[in-house]
């Protein structure tokens, strides 16, 4: 077989087998001849139409397509200049069984003699499917990021502003207390004394909630232990805690999005799971960040999209955990109790304090 003979050969195979819809009109806007994946989109009205050699049947599918000025429109449409060349556009074409769908155009003249034209689509839909997911993990980054920058912000100022006037005024009413005064108003200072005392706990303690200190300042395991000892002073939750980091540290949102997930996990326990105790544990290995937390309570059905009010907490750590390509397995089942892991990967492994 001559090259020749071979190239048109090639040409004839891609043409035929070919994903892209491929067209070839003449000067007139005629379709001369198009391969079986343009065939395989057109509506069969459109299509008896354009075999028949209707100027303009290309309209009948074509719902626009996306200019410098607007994101449909048929104005100066890419059909109208004969003797123009567009390498890529994009436009969107009515098509069989599937609706309105996005494809890559171009078009090019072929042999100016006789004013015969290629018209090539390439479907666009994976490509925008994919960009629509990173726009949307881009833009949940984004929130909570902004929703954690807040979170800090209230929470210095509850720790420096509020929290810190409330204790001058602590002071200020201890003074009272031995200063010579009535019994019944001695006995007042002392109750509200112990009022300002209970909401001091709880402004420290919403402080910390919104955001430790101690994880932008020590890092997960710091923070874990702080939070641990609140729940177990105040709940008789008991954590057995097993960190095996070494005082490594992470990027602020990994450390972030770890500390949330095992925030909410350990909430639905003591909410839900009923019992004394549970495991965390905090390791890495081979480049990824573990979390693992363990306990041996009622469990929950994993089928079930709202498992005793559940439902939205589990959506939100597996939404967290995506955000840094991580992935959150869960198992439990009715008296079985429940595993929760978290792998994160991290590309340099943990930093030293």
């Amino acid at each position: 077989m001559s090259h020749n003979a071979y190239l048109s050969d090639l040409l004839m195979k891609l043409y035929g087998n070919s994903d892209e819809a491929i067209f070839f009109f003449d000067r007139q806007g005629k379709v001369l001849a198009m391969n079986s994946a343009a065939e395989e989109i057109l509506e069969k009205d459109v299509y008896q139409q354009m075999t028949a050699g209707r100027t303009g049947a290309i309209c009948k599918a074509c719902k626009g397509y996306t200019s410098s000025d607007e994101p449909l429109t048929c104005v100066s449409c890419y059909m109208s200049n004969p003797d123009e060349d567009i390498s890529s556009f994009q436009v969107y074409f009515d098509t069989k069984g599937r609706g309105v769908i996005p494809y890559s155009g171009s078009i090019q003249t072929i042999d100016e003699e006789t004013g015969t034209r290629v018209f090539m689509l390439r479907d666009l839909t994976d490509q925008f499917k994919t960009q629509e997911e990173l726009n949307q993990k881009l833009m949940m980054k984004r929130v909570i990021k902004a929703q954690e920058d807040e979170r800090k912000r209230i929470s210095r100022e509850l720790h420096d502003s509020v929290a810190q006037e409330m204790l001058s005024s602590l002071v200020d009413l201890r003074v009272l207390k031995y200063m010579n005064i009535e019994e019944d108003v001695l006995k007042k200072v002392r109750q509200t004394e112990g009022s300002l005392m209970r909401l001091l706990d709880d402004i420290r303690h919403l402080s910390v909630e919104l955001r430790p200190a101690t994880l932008d300042d020590l890092g997960l395991e710091a923070a874990f232990r702080t939070h641990f000892k609140w729940v177990e002073k105040n709940y008789g939750l008991v954590i057995h805690f097993h960190p095996e980091l070494e005082s490594k540290r992470y990027e602020g949102e990994i450390e972030t999005v770890v500390y949330r997930i095992c925030q909410e996990a350990v909430f639905n326990a003591l909410k839900y799971a009923e019992v004394d105790e549970m495991i965390v544990r905090l390791y890495e290995t081979e480049g990824s960040l573990h979390l693992l937390i363990v306990d041996e309570g009622k469990g929950f059905e994993l089928k079930n999209t709202d498992p005793q009010g559940t439902g939205l907490g589990i959506y939100g750590m597996k939404e967290r955990a995506e955000l840094v390509d991580g992935r959150l397995l869960i198992r439990s089942g009715i008296g079985k109790g429940t595993v929760i892991q978290l792998d994160v990967p991290v590309a340099k492994g943990g930093n030293d304090d």
